[in-house]
């Protein structure tokens, strides 16, 4: 049984090429009733090398004389081979993960940033893996890369920085559907870390800070308003009445004779000096 891959606009369309209706030349046939007589002859040493053992998270893709054999991947368990014939290949089924390298990648506005991330992956057709990619794993891993760049040179600083999750389902959606035609599923993408240029991290913190004071300033600036229109209308209270001033004028002296007891203080009636400013 084979497997071909036809490209389709924007995906693959899997074709399974049944066996050759000849099967395989009389020289195969003549090879396997040689094998097997051959473990007949040296039965039961021979069956030590006959059967083999897959985990539960392993398959086996068998070949026999460079050619398929039918019935798809074997396990887990045990699975019999000729000797001398057959080969065989352990594809593991388990999730796989790695780091990206950091990747130097220049955004969209510019910038210089140092971007590594993490994925995760699992092989979902053993056949496919072993057979149409020449080592999967290696393979995924320049994919990625590649990718993590392409993807990042879209973006801008800003959205790099606040879009992680975003642009970790881009990347794992496109990984995805590049590696389907290999039998890998990548399961998740995951943004590890950003590194800014020393410079540019001044700058930014420089820039953060002058925000933080311009709005200080602001707040300061509200403040004093509020505080000048609350003595506005106390200085128009006290103007309607000149008991307030008085009285205004003995709570000040009780709490300064409260706090400051050596303090000397000569109270000098505002009615001596009121013609003076008139």
């Amino acid at each position: 049984m084979e497997y071909q891959f036809k490209r389709k606009d924007s995906h693959y369309e899997l074709n399974i090429l049944l066996p050759d209706p000849e099967g395989p030349g009389v020289c195969a046939w003549i090879l396997t009733f040689i094998s097997l007589i051959l473990i007949l002859a040296t039965f039961p040493l021979s069956f030590c090398f006959c059967f083999k053992v897959v985990q539960e998270y392993e398959r086996a893709v068998i070949f026999r004389l460079g050619r398929l054999l039918k019935g798809g991947a074997r396990g887990p368990g045990i699975f019999f081979i000729v000797p001398c014939i057959d080969s065989y290949r352990k594809v593991d089924l388990r999730t796989v993960s790695f780091d990206v390298p950091p990747q130097e990648v220049l955004s969209r506005d510019s910038v210089t940033v140092s971007v590594d991330a993490v994925v995760y992956f699992r092989i979902k057709n053993p056949i496919m893996a072993t057979n149409n990619v020449e080592d999967y794993s290696h393979s995924t891993r320049l994919l990625a890369a590649t990718t993590l760049r392409n993807v990042l040179g879209t973006k801008n600083l800003a959205e790099i920085l606040s879009e992680r999750e975003t642009i970790s389902h881009v990347m794992q959606s496109t990984l995805d559907e590049a590696t389907d035609p290999w039998g890998v599923k990548v399961e998740r993408v995951e943004i590890k870390d950003v590194r800014l240029p020393v410079q540019l991290q001044r700058a930014m913190a420089a820039e953060a800070e002058a925000a933080r004071e311009a709005r200080a300033k602001v707040i300061a600036a509200e403040g004093e308003q509020k505080a000048s229109r609350a003595l506005k209308e106390a200085a128009e209270v006290i103007a309607e009445s000149p008991a307030a001033l008085q009285l205004r004028y003995l709570q000040t002296l009780n709490a300064i004779s409260a706090e400051k007891n050596s303090t000397i203080i000569f109270p000098l009636p505002i009615d001596l000096i009121r013609h003076f400013f008139k």
